[in-house]
């Protein structure tokens, strides 16, 4: 939908494929961070009248090492950097809303899509609605359909190239109608495990604890989970935590992934359908945003001018930044999980990085500009 909005800017037409309903697209529970770079974009595009509203904006956040807190403060780090906490189902209701005005077609319920012909000079997209068969004939496939999308899927085997990390853990988190502990997020490693207070607006509450992959949500009441909860995060936000009744709760597994075969023939991957960050850093809705910036321009220039120089510099230029991301989502994931394989030595490396971090102004820094978003040209 971003790419969407940039190509309407410049005045390509485009054709938005959604095998969901949008009632779910609005609904569904994603991520809920924003750098300053995917902010900034949604003013740009003329949606960030609410995000500048509603959003939350953060100037830090706290690490806690059993029990014991440190502030970060980003906007000292990065000269006034901050993030924004705004849920992905607000963006896209935005960006749906917008859509509409603009008459950016958008079709939802689009099953059993199926694109032919990538390597060729006429790509054909075939999908079913409620019983009808549709076909589009296009001159480019962007596939922004996810790590379990038909796209990547239409890349023949021996063009792919795939690097993969699996963690041996995943995330139990909950939404409650609870306020937050604190008004930034706060990242805890316990002896237990992983914690994250995170929020979705002043009166909502998004609560994360690491898990093993065999338990089941239902092993988990809410009483359950509050008491690790409180556990987990530090004395000074315990007292804080204000317990209730979740209304969502899911456990998800933790990978890096990344696709390095970002274009074949006419077909282009953006976001999780060429790369899986895991959620410790934040970057996984920022990273597709800052993936569909350098095509939108790489496009314009090719209807604009035939200029194909950005088509075929897409995957390098993706690249660049989404190993940089994974970097960063590996290494806050090392420090800040416990992990079932590692002995005492891990475990004192582990607290060794955060007393580094803890004294060093040059380290935050380090840790700061990476997560408010590293600059993007656009």
């Amino acid at each position: 939908m971003f790419l969407a909005h940039l190509l309407h800017q410049t005045g390509v037409e485009c054709v938005v494929l959604e095998a969901r309903g949008r009632e779910y697209v609005e609904g569904r529970v994603r991520a809920g961070v924003l750098e300053q770079n995917t902010v900034r974009l949604m003013h740009r595009l003329g949606i960030g009248a609410r995000v500048a509203r509603e959003g939350l904006v953060h100037a830090g956040t706290t690490l806690c090492v059993d029990g014991e807190s440190f502030h970060v403060n980003f906007s000292d780090l990065t000269d006034g950097g901050a993030i924004t906490v705004y849920g992905q189902s607000e963006v896209m209701k935005d960006l749906n809303l917008s859509a509409d005005r603009l008459g950016i077609r958008v079709i939802y319920d689009a099953a059993d899509v199926a694109p032919r012909g990538l390597d060729g000079s006429q790509p054909v997209i075939h999908w079913n609605k409620r019983g009808s068969r549709h076909e589009l004939e296009c001159d480019f496939v962007v596939g922004c359909d996810g790590y379990h999308g038909v796209s990547r899927a239409s890349i023949p085997a021996a063009e792919l190239e795939t690097v993969e990390r699996v963690y041996p853990f995943g995330w139990l988190g909950i939404l409650a109608d609870v306020p937050p502990c604190n008004h930034e997020l706060v990242y805890a490693n316990h002896d237990h495990g992983f914690a994250l207070a995170s929020m979705r607006s002043p009166t909502r509450s998004r609560c994360y604890l690491q898990c093993s992959l065999d338990d089941q949500v239902d092993e988990w009441s809410d009483q359950r989970f509050w008491d690790e909860f409180e556990l987990r995060i530090g004395a000074d936000f315990t007292s804080k935590i204000t317990r209730g009744p979740s209304f969502e709760k899911s456990i998800a597994p933790l990978r890096s992934f990344v696709c390095t075969t970002m274009r074949w023939g006419r077909l282009f991957l953006a976001g999780d359908a060429a790369h899986i960050v895991p959620p410790t850093g934040a970057k996984g809705l920022n990273l597709a945003v800052a993936d569909v910036v350098v095509l939108g321009d790489a496009l314009a220039a090719w209807y604009g001018a035939g200029d194909d120089r950005g088509l075929n510099d897409y995957a390098r230029r993706a690249l660049d930044r989404v190993w940089k991301a994974e970097r960063f989502s590996w290494w806050l994931t090392n420090l800040t999980h416990r992990f079932p394989d590692r002995d005492r030595f891990e475990r004192h490396m582990q607290i060794a990085e955060f007393a580094y971090l803890r004294q060093s102004r040059a380290a935050q820094a380090s840790f700061a500009e990476n997560y408010v978003g590293l600059p993007l040209d656009f």
